[in-house]
């Protein structure tokens, strides 16, 4: 039986590609999406991927998971260092989570060094570019 993730993605990650290239690569969110629907083929994981600016929408996501998805894949961008709505959420869906950013936030400014996301993920990835997304899938795929 195939396997469900859902991979969140938080705001200003639908302006990859021109964003700051020389931080984020020239990938858009629309190569990340196929390259995760191809990757979890690979894996028997059926793939549903998102993008939203707005915190609420991401909360309800993740809420709405608990009963449609076997796992979530985050990147939940600045929200990481802001949001204990998300924080809460993910902790109340009860699911594995794997926490994915394209930059190195420890190598950023300090701000950027605390993640509220990432107390409640199962693991966390990052620096690692768009390949993060492909490893999340991977290490799922194993554990679920």
């Amino acid at each position: 039986m195939a396997k469900s993730v859902i991979i969140l993605n938080g705001p200003n990650l639908n302006m990859l590609g021109t964003r700051e290239p020389g931080m984020y690569g020239a990938a858009t969110l629309a190569d990340i999406e196929t390259m995760c629907v191809d990757e979890g083929k690979k894996h028997g994981i059926t793939v549903d991927f998102r993008q939203s600016n707005s915190e609420g929408e991401l909360v309800t996501w993740i809420q709405e998971a608990r009963d449609k998805f076997d796992a979530i894949v985050i990147n939940p961008a600045a929200y990481s260092h802001t949001s204990v709505a998300i924080h809460d959420a993910l902790r109340a869906a009860a699911l594995p989570v794997v926490e994915v950013h394209l930059s190195n936030i420890h190598q950023r400014e300090q701000f950027r060094h605390h993640s509220y996301v990432s107390s409640v993920a199962t693991g966390v990835i990052l620096g690692l570019g768009p390949t993060g997304y492909k490893l999340a899938l991977i290490a799922l795929s194993e554990q679920l």
